[in-house]
């Protein structure tokens, strides 16, 4: 099984995965935490906008989709933080005016079609050796920005007002965080793709929740069990000849019924 590794694009693969492993459980733990998980599938969507723009104009579409995406989510924030749209009716907004960006600009950019596909279900096994270092400098902020904020953010996770009153600047923290998950789903689109980078988002920590005992916990197991996804993933996809971001929610999917029977 392990003979696959001996390829560079399968090698770089694998990185750029393990890379990812990390970085999204340790954010989705604080979006699901604070039932906000669905702003990852509208993101996803603002930022297949971004790439069709990028198509169009004929530029680098993940550098026209990173502040595109970005833009959304400070947005997003906006709008819940002063209460002008509730956050579940923002969030279904920005999917479908995403979508329907998307749909319209991809018509536009003639001959761009495969182009477009590849960021819709992603494509692992092109990934570039620039690709892995740009994930890799990204953990290092995430990591490096939950770890000094860890406390706050999760007082915020839990008890938004409560964390007011304790003196946290939680604005400034949320805008960040909306930040961050943006940016990590522009740079997940060549890997898992637009449309699956959400459940690689919330999958592994609910996985994780079933049985975890703290919160810190559960961003553990989660990394880990993204991880594990990840490799099986990959040799699944390899050997079956199917896409590897699918392979990898797939697995997710199956780790997540796995724990819930043996909880049950």
């Amino acid at each position: 099984m392990l003979d696959i590794f001996q390829y560079g694009f399968m090698v770089r693969a694998l990185l750029a995965g393990l890379l990812l492993a990390v970085t999204v459980p340790v954010l989705g733990s604080f979006l699901v935490a604070r039932r906000y998980s669905l702003i990852s599938d509208s993101l996803a969507h603002v930022s297949l906008a971004g790439v069709g723009l990028g198509l169009v104009f004929g530029a680098t579409p993940v550098l026209v989709a990173a502040p595109v995406t970005i833009g959304g989510a400070i947005l997003l924030e906006w709008l819940r933080q002063n209460r002008q749209i509730s956050g579940e009716t923002s969030l279904a907004i920005l999917m479908s005016g995403g979508l329907a960006i998307a749909v319209v600009l991809a018509n536009l950019a003639h001959g761009m079609r495969t182009d477009f596909t590849t960021y819709l279900f992603g494509s692992i096994a092109t990934t570039a050796r620039a690709d892995v270092w740009v994930l890799a400098a990204a953990a290092v902020v995430v990591v490096s920005f939950v770890g000094l904020r860890y406390r706050a953010l999760l007082h915020i996770a839990f008890d938004e007002p409560g964390a007011r009153i304790a003196g946290h600047r939680v604005s400034l923290l949320n805008y960040v965080l909306a930040g961050l998950t943006a940016l990590v789903v522009v740079l997940s689109l060549r890997i898992v793709g637009g449309l699956l980078i959400s459940a690689l988002l919330v999958i592994p920590v609910v996985t994780a929740g079933q049985f975890a005992r703290s919160f810190r916990q559960t961003m553990m197991t989660a990394i880990g069990i993204a991880a594990l996804a990840v490799i099986a993933g990959l040799v699944l996809a390899f050997y079956a000849g199917i896409a590897a971001g699918g392979a990898i929610v797939l697995v997710c999917l199956a780790l997540l019924c796995i724990a819930m029977f043996f909880k049950k």
